[in-house]
């Protein structure tokens, strides 16, 4: 994981310094760095309008009692196109524009959400499948080991009237 993560990161990098060398070739030292502040700029307007978009849908769908999932995702992945934006360099300016685009990152979020599985144990986390979240499962009554606990409680105030 952590060798795809560092490659990854290399191959943008190197890629993003020859993109702003050739950009820079073509216009000049100082147009390109003020076509990379101003796109920083229009895109961190872009992605707050679009912020308080997604904000808003959150908003209804937890008032009309449905499931927010897929405006958790879109926010978390406007979130990944705020820093891809005011990273300097095209290439990532280029890929933070198309996640801002709502039809793009619409479609992205529902495959996330189709294709992505959550996993109620204490510690958390996802994990890839084709199935449906199983919070929905009767899982505050399980054990760790499986067996179900059953039984009664009566609730004893420490305050008793005197």
């Amino acid at each position: 994981m952590f060798a795809k993560l560092f490659l990854t990161m290399v191959s943008v990098s190197l890629l993003e310094i020859y993109v702003l060398i050739k950009v820079g070739g073509f216009l000049g030292a100082w147009p390109t760095v003020a076509l990379v502040v101003l796109t920083a700029f229009i895109g961190s307007a872009l992605v707050r309008s679009q912020g308080l978009q997604v904000l808003r849908q959150f908003q209804e769908r937890i008032a009309h009692g449905e499931s927010p999932g897929q405006e958790l995702i879109e926010g978390f992945m406007l979130l990944v196109t705020g820093v891809l934006l005011v990273t300097p360099g095209f290439v990532t300016d280029f890929l933070g524009l198309l996640i801002l685009q709502p039809s793009i990152r619409s479609m992205v979020a529902k495959y996330i959400l189709a294709n992505v599985k959550l996993n109620p144990t204490m510690s958390g986390g996802f994990s890839p499948s084709s199935s449906r979240s199983t919070f929905g499962d009767d899982v505050k009554n399980k054990r760790a080991d499986g067996n179900i606990i059953e039984g009664e409680f009566e609730r004893k105030d420490d305050n008793k009237d005197q």
